[in-house]
């Protein structure tokens, strides 16, 4: 059998392996709502899958004995079941090991969120009409040379040139019909836009040798037509006039833009585990945002007893210390961050997170006052604490509660572990009545 044809019958087979192989892995991924409390959290959306190992070829080991290939007899073999493994002392290793992830859009993240959580989420609020170029389909009547639209300049150059053409031959057939004199076929010429003088068409009656050479218009033959013969299209004649340019036209793309303003707790109050569960619920919303907006932004701000803003990456990992001062925050927000992001243009979402603690009377008397200042599709605040442990000092979430109930704007929702995550990212999110 020809080797060739064996090494693709091969090739396709493996192709075809490795495809439902990957397939089987994908499929295999961690749930979506297991990955959001338990999963690893970073800037992309990367979901562990169950490995499954791809086929490949080895060489064949066959009469080639041991390590050494002198004569001495073989060594028994290295028995690796033997529940010893990795039991020795060494230096650790440097390569990583190997990872499968089935790696997400936000747009699909948000997709299968929504089905996750039965979200109804909308993109309410501001909505921006942006107008781009799209493709040269409009024309006007001056431009650059190399936009000239030569297509519509002949076009106009051949219907006036069919206009103002004359088959003398045609007339002259049609003054061949009984009782269709000069006069009849004057007044036919006119009627039908045929571009001839009545002196013309006297002349063309002397040349006629039969004027009853047929009885009615009908039976002149079809193979003559009044249309110009190609030799005559080399003396077309072009206006300025039919001048046009190509153009872009305008293409107005309606365009749904969002800041999102993540706060959060960073004071010596706010431990690990309470760190922990703050990006489990701000990551995936995120990442949910995203794929919801054609354009989204992302504030972040850390705030103890004063308020700074921080990237991302920092804003999830930093450190706690110094006391607590909500109100901060939101101080930040109304003088550095607002004026970037009109109301008018922009949708605004305002997360804030912590563990419930504050500076006495701040949030009654700063913080409450400040959130309806700040418009937003949505106010948001969550509440960790761990284990369901609460301090006696812990009292925004119930502030919040008692001050914005029934109004849908806000929205406050409690994390005691990663079973919470979910209700509290569906309660931030969800833009249906929460009555």
């Amino acid at each position: 059998m020809d080797v060739q044809y064996i090494a693709q019958r091969m090739s396709r087979r493996i192709n075809r392996d490795v495809k439902r192989f990957r397939e089987i892995g994908e499929n295999s991924r961690m749930d979506l709502e297991e990955f959001i409390k338990h999963g690893q959290m970073g800037n992309d959306i990367k979901i562990p899958i169950k490995i499954v190992d791809l086929p490949e070829f080895e060489y064949d080991q066959r009469n080639k004995g041991g390590i050494g290939q002198g004569d001495a007899e073989q060594g028994d073999p290295v028995d690796a079941d033997n529940g010893e493994e990795g039991d020795e002392e060494g230096e650790p290793g440097e390569e990583g090991g190997q990872h499968e992830y089935y790696e997400m859009d936000p747009e699909e993240f948000a997709q299968e969120l929504d089905d996750e959580l039965g979200l109804d989420f909308e993109e309410k609020g501001q909505k921006v009409v942006e107008t781009s170029e799209g493709d040269f389909n409009e024309t006007r009547r001056a431009g650059p040379d190399s936009t000239l639209d030569t297509d519509h300049l002949f076009k106009q150059a051949i219907k006036r040139h069919v206009a103002m053409f004359a088959d003398t031959e045609y007339i002259k057939e049609m003054l061949s019909v009984r009782g269709y004199g000069v006069e009849k076929v004057w007044d036919w010429s006119r009627k039908n836009g045929i571009n001839v003088s009545k002196s013309q068409i006297e002349e063309l009656a002397d040349e006629v040798d039969n004027p009853t050479k047929y009885d009615s218009p009908d039976d002149i033959e079809k193979t003559l037509r009044r249309r110009p013969p190609r030799s005559s299209y080399s003396n077309l004649k072009f206006r300025s006039d039919d001048e046009r340019y190509r153009a872009p036209e305008t293409v107005k793309e309606p365009q749904h833009n969002a800041v999102v303003i993540n706060i959060r707790d960073v004071s010596g109050s706010m431990r690990q585990n309470k760190r922990e569960l703050v990006e489990r619920v701000f990551t995936p919303m995120d990442w949910y945002l995203q794929g919801k907006y054609d354009n989204v932004e992302f504030v972040y701000i850390a705030h103890d007893a004063q308020a700074w803003r921080v990237d991302r990456e920092e804003f999830f990992g930093i450190r706690s210390g110094g006391g607590t001062k909500v109100s901060s925050a939101y101080e930040l927000i109304t003088q550095e961050v607002l004026s970037d992001y009109p109301w008018q243009s922009w949708n605004r979402f305002v997360f804030a997170s912590g563990d419930g603690e504050n500076t006495a009377n701040d949030t009654e008397d700063n913080v409450i006052p400040m959130m309806r200042d700040i418009k937003a599709n949505r106010h948001g605040y969550v509440e960790v604490q761990p284990n369901g442990g609460r301090s006696r000092r812990a009292n925004i979430a119930d502030e919040l509660e008692k001050e914005f109930s029934g109004e849908d704007t806000y929205r406050v929702a409690r994390v005691g572990n990663k079973n919470d995550v979910m209700d509290a990212i569906r309660v931030m999110l969800d833009t249906t009545d929460q009555d």
